[in-house]
């Protein structure tokens, strides 16, 4: 747990990646298999459940510290985070005790879901009686299940590559899955994950998904990517990411982020493929007519691993299939583009009865200056943009090239002028600076409607600028959150906007971020609440 905890703090207080990606090879190169098993999964992205409610960690935090709860929020407030104030305020541990990462999560959390409190309350008390700072800080993260950390996957598969000793995209490869939770990691799945490349060894193993290929923002004109028939162009959709395994009679279904999902989509579950076929594309929610319903409807399936016949009825699920990635077992990634499209084609032609299966349709145009005409359909068919695809490229691992290149040709964001109305401090190296950010727009009786938050977008200089304005103009502070005078404008950017009786402004924008400060315009000048519902209409 030290050396994860060390690990940790590393990570979290640079943003040199040559630094990150040594402190990675360090902790892999002499970590028990047991202990780097779960760093993998935590590194890589695996979300631990909350095991122990932020109401009863703030309670006893404070009875093992003999701290008034007035002077906790004092503190909270200062620091901004509830894992690293409770991290200070404890008093030093009277028996320092070294115990393994695996144990801990194992034996330590596990226990706590479900616990009684007054068990809770006694567990907590022993574990702060044995660790130090560091490791009651990285704790709390785990326990609360807040743990974040400032590292990419492809990182962590770096740093594993090195220390193995293999090509990184068969690290890669062994990766899938390994953070979807339903089968926790052992010291034996570490060695496999690190183990000699034996010429025998599949590249897929029952349900397992191959790595997504991922593509980039094209930010340039694309007449400068050459001829436009070296291009396969597809509609962008706005949906849910996912590979449809077919293995051993049985269908599996994974979300990018690799989350197994069968069970939220059964009519996806059910289809009818071939044996050894692996299928990439896009999960919509499609009830009939030209168009994708937007993505909101699509959120209303995604959380619900039961889903009613009613739902089912008012919101078909339909993947839209875009490439082909395994067929009769075989693996075609090292296939061109244009081939593996063909083959696409075939398989979809041959099935028969498949409704809620749908080929991508290709684009045609005579030169790019008509395919940036065809482009401004694009909100009107319901996506965001295209895709340019090499006809040569392979399907590669990641956001890479070297396999050839996607591009994502995305249509402008939807945007608006909004008045910064409140702020909260930043994790990490961003702790101690006011950076996540709520904003509003006017009402019909000029009253300031909070309708979005967002975090990103601006650099640490500007950062830091609006820092010392929100210091300026607090007016009041809600624990880590403080209201600010009305004084600062900013231009919001956002990639869709639905109707949401959840919200105060009745509105719920996606993907917000910020384009840029309006320094050239007073609050009075910021948009409406009329003018967000106007967007709605936009076709």
């Amino acid at each position: 747990m030290r050396d994860f905890a060390h690990l940790y703090a590393e990570l979290d207080e640079t943003t040199s990646t040559s630094r990150k990606l040594a402190a990675l090879q360090a902790y892999f190169s002499s970590a028990p298999a047991s202990d780097a098993a779960w760093a993998v999964y935590f590194l890589a992205g695996g979300k631990p459940r909350q095991a122990v409610p932020t109401k009863l960690l703030r309670q006893y935090a404070m009875e093992y510290a003999g701290l008034e709860e007035w002077l906790f929020d004092e503190c909270y407030h200062a620091v901004g985070d509830l894992a690293e104030t409770i991290a200070h305020i404890l008093p030093p541990p009277r028996h320092a005790v070294e115990t393994s990462l695996a144990d801990w999560v194992e034996l330590g959390i596990a226990p706590l879901r479900g616990a009684a409190p007054e068990a809770v309350r006694a567990a907590l008390f022993s574990f702060w009686d044995q660790i130090d700072t560091r490791e009651r800080f990285l704790l709390i993260k785990l326990i609360g299940g807040g743990f974040r950390v400032g590292v990419s996957r492809l990182l962590v598969t770096r740093a594993l590559s090195a220390v193995a000793g293999l090509d990184s995209k068969l690290i890669a490869q062994r990766l899938m899955g390994w953070t979807d939770g339903s089968v926790s990691p052992t010291a034996s799945g570490f060695a496999q994950l690190i183990a000699e490349h034996a010429p025998e060894e599949r590249a897929q193993r029952g349900g397992q998904p191959y790595p997504f290929f991922l593509a980039h923002p094209l930010e340039r004109d694309p007449a400068t990517l050459g001829e436009l028939e070296d291009w396969q162009v597809e509609w962008k959709y706005d949906g849910m990411r996912a590979q449809l395994v077919r293995r051993e009679g049985k269908n599996w279904l994974w979300s990018r982020g690799e989350d197994l999902i069968t069970e939220r989509f059964p009519e996806l579950a059910a289809l009818r493929l071939p044996d050894g076929v692996v299928l990439d594309g896009e999960i919509l929610i499609w009830s009939g007519g030209a168009a994708p319903a937007p993505f909101a409807a699509l959120q209303k399936r995604m959380g619900r691993k039961q889903v009613s016949a009613r739902l089912l009825g008012e919101l078909p699920a339909v993947m839209v299939a875009y490439d082909l990635l395994e067929l009769d077992g075989r693996d075609l990634r090292d296939l061109p583009q244009s081939e593996r499209r063909m083959l696409l084609e075939e398989l979809i032609g041959s099935l028969q009865g498949a409704p809620q299966l749908r080929l991508s349709p290709l684009i045609v145009a005579d030169s790019w200056a008509q395919l940036a005409v065809i482009r401004h359909e694009s909100r009107e068919r319901g996506v965001e943009g295209m895709m340019l695809k090499a006809v040569d490229a392979r399907y590669g691992v990641g956001r890479t090239k070297n396999a050839g290149t996607w591009w994502k040709w995305k249509i402008d964001p939807f945007s608006v002028d909004a008045v910064l109305i409140y702020a909260q401090a930043g994790h990490g190296r961003r702790a101690s600076l006011y950076t996540d950010y709520t904003f509003a727009v006017w009402d019909d009786e000029r009253r300031l409607v909070p309708f979005a938050k967002a975090y990103s977008g601006l650099t640490d200089a500007e950062i830091a600028q609006v820092d010392q304005a929100i210091r300026k103009t607090t007016i009041e502070k809600f624990g880590p959150v403080r209201s600010v005078t009305p004084s600062m404008v900013f231009e919001i950017g956002f990639e869709g906007i639905a109707s949401s009786p959840r919200h105060k402004s009745g509105i719920a924008v996606r993907f917000p971020r910020i384009l840029r400060r309006r320094e050239d315009k007073s609050i009075d000048e910021a948009d409406t609440l009329e003018s967000l519902k106007n967007l709605l209409l936009t076709p």
